[in-house]
C-alpha cells in the first residue's frame, strides 16, 4: 500500500482555497498510485504559528484580529464542512488524515478545536479527534479535547489511531491507541527536526506500528499579504517558518523514507500494514509485555459537554 504525506502549505488562512488545494492534492496522490493519504496538524487552515510569535499580554489585541480570521475559516463538521475532502476520498478511493481547526457549531459556536479526522475510502469521517490538551501559547486559541476520539479504527487501507504533535508525549496516550491494535500511527504536528523524530521513532519501536509523522512545510513567502500583522509576524521573506520533516518509520524498526525537509512536495511510499503486528512478537506493550497485575489503565470515552438539554 502506497502512503502520500503531503508536505505543502494551505493558503494560509483561507479555508476555501485551502479546501481546493487539498482537493488537487488528494487527486495527484491518488494519481501516484497512493492508497492513504496524510495531512499535517491543523493544515486547515494552517497552524497558527501566531501565537508562538506575539507575547500573551502585549501582543493579545492582535492575537484577537487573527483569532477572527482563523475562526472565520475553520470547519464545522455540522454544517459538512468537510464534505469536500470526503467526495474527494470517495471519488479517488484513497483514506484521508486530515489534521484541521474544528468550530463546534453545536454547543459554544465560538471555541476552536485542533482535531484529526480520519476519512475513509468510500467518503465517510471514522473518527474525529480533538486535541487533548493544546501546548503552552494553543490554549490561547484552542480549547481542549476529551477521549471520545481516542479510537483506533478500521479503513480500507488497516488500522489507524491519531494523536496531534505533542500528544505523541503522553504515555498514556499512547497506550491507549497500543491497546486497539494499531497498524498505522499517524502524528500530524507542527514539530520538527532531531528531537521530535527520534520520538517517531521510539513510537514505532514501543507500539510495533509504522509511525507517519509530517508538518507544515511553510515559507514566510507563503504567507498572504491579507494577513493581519504579516509583515511584522514574517519579516525575512527568506524565513522557513516550518521545514516539514515529513518521515515514515518501519514498525519495531528505522525510517522508511524521509525525513523531507526544506522541500515541498509528497513523500510517497509503499508500506505492508501487515508488518506491525508480526513485528510486535518480540515486544508487544499491551500483550505480553503488558503486567495488568502491577498496571492497568482507565479511559473515559465519553463525550464531555458542559450543558445537557433534557
Amino acid at each position: 500500500m502506497k502512503v502520500s504525506v503531503i508536505q505543502q502549505p494551505p493558503v494560509y488562512l483561507n479555508l476555501e482555497k485551502s479546501l481546493e488545494r487539498a482537493v488537487d492534492l488528494i487527486a495527484q496522490s491518488a494519481g501516484e498510485g497512493a492508497g492513504l493519504v496524510v495531512f499535517p496538524e491543523a493544515w486547515l487552515p494552517g497552524y497558527p504559528t501566531f501565537v508562538w510569535r506575539l507575547a500573551p499580554g502585549a501582543g493579545m489585541g492582535k492575537t484577537d484580529v487573527l483569532f477572527s480570521k482563523l475562526q472565520a475559516n475553520s470547519v464545522d463538521l455540522g454544517r459538512g464542512g468537510l464534505r469536500p475532502i470526503q467526495d474527494a476520498a470517495r471519488d479517488h478511493g484513497v483514506v484521508v488524515v486530515l489534521g484541521y481547526q474544528e468550530l463546534d457549531g453545536v454547543i459554544s459556536g465560538s471555541t476552536l478545536f485542533n482535531s484529526c479526522a480520519v476519512i475513509d475510502a468510500d467518503g465517510r469521517i471514522a473518527n474525529n479527534h480533538r486535541k487533548l490538551m493544546p501546548t503552552n501559547p494553543e490554549r490561547m486559541v484552542w480549547g481542549f479535547g476529551d477521549g471520545s476520539g481516542l479510537n483506533v479504527v478500521d479503513t480500507a487501507v488497516g488500522r489507524i489511531g491519531t494523536l496531534i504533535c505533542w500528544e505523541s508525549y503522553m504515555p498514556l496516550a499512547r497506550y491507549a491507541l497500543y491497546a486497539q491494535n494499531l497498524d498505522i500511527y499517524v502524528a500530524p504536528t507542527w514539530d520538527n527536526g532531531a528531537t521530535w523524530l527520534a520520538t517517531m521513532q521510539h513510537i514505532a519501536r514501543e507500539g510495533g506500528c509504522w509511525v507517519i509523522g509530517c508538518a507544515t512545510a511553510l515559507e514566510a513567502k507563503d504567507i498572504p499579504a491579507d494577513v493581519p500583522s504579516r509583515d511584522e509576524l514574517f519579516p525575512n521573506e527568506d524565513e522557513w517558518v516550518n521545514p516539514g520533516d515529513a518521515v515514515i518509520y518501519r514498525p519495531f524498526g528505522g525510517p522508511e523514507a524521509g525525513p523531507m525537509h526544506k522541500e515541498k512536495g509528497l513523500l510517497l511510499h509503499d508500506i505492508d500494514v501487515a508488518e506491525a503486528r508480526a513485528s510486535r512478537r518480540k515486544f508487544d506493550a499491551c500483550g505480553h509485555y503488558a503486567r495488568p497485575d502491577v498496571f492497568t489503565l482507565e479511559v473515559d470515552r465519553s463525550p464531555q459537554s458542559p450543558v445537557i438539554f433534557e
